[in-house]
């Protein structure tokens, strides 16, 4: 199989489709970002980023703190919403209904209807060019009870939204399982691969 060179590209399939909450001016926004990911796990952080010019943004400068919300395949048309319009112009929560709710940090909005939402404090803002790459302390984790199984969160019960770039710009939903995670991979060494 020969591969083709395509240039340095933002392409990495799929990443999360998430609604990043901050309060600006008092008010609770939401905006729609897909480059988000865990970078430490003690303590817990993940990192999200952001262009410059977001709204969003100013409200995580304002308060450092903000929230991950993480949207089921139902909830795709306002996460698309979210993406594709500004809270400066309009209110995101009255137009998509959410419910909101706050933990201990009191700034950081989080949606109610999400499976999944996490408090997160600011810890540092990267400055890279287009965008600025804020990296969040978790503060807490809030899953639906009924996306819970054995008290941990279940990804078949949360159904998270996937987005993929490519030929078309979409939203996809979970794939089935394909191997156990830190076990598939023995079998390598026990096969004398």
């Amino acid at each position: 199989m020969s591969k083709v060179a395509l240039g340095p590209k933002t392409f990495l399939y799929p990443t999360p489709a998430v609604m990043v909450g901050a309060v600006i001016g008092g008010k609770p926004n939401f905006m729609t970002a897909a480059w988000c990911g865990i970078v430490n796990s003690k303590p817990p952080m993940i990192s999200v980023s952001l262009q410059h010019p977001r709204h969003t943004l100013f409200g995580i400068k304002e308060n450092h703190n903000f929230s991950i919300n993480i949207p089921s395949i139902d909830m795709v048309k306002e996460t698309d919403y979210c993406g594709i319009v500004s809270g400066s112009k309009t209110d995101k929560v009255a137009d998509c209904k959410f419910t909101i709710f706050y933990g201990k940090l009191k700034t950081a909005p989080m949606i109610e209807q999400c499976p999944a939402s996490l408090e997160c404090k600011v810890v540092q803002i990267l400055t890279l060019g287009s965008h600025d790459m804020v990296i969040g302390e978790i503060e807490d984790l809030y899953v639906s009870d009924v996306c819970l199984t054995s008290g941990e969160p279940d990804v078949e019960k949360i159904k998270p939204l996937l987005f993929a770039l490519g030929t078309a710009p979409e939203y996809r939903e979970f794939g089935k399982p394909v191997g156990a995670a830190f076990s598939i991979g023995k079998q390598i060494k026990s096969s004398g691969l």
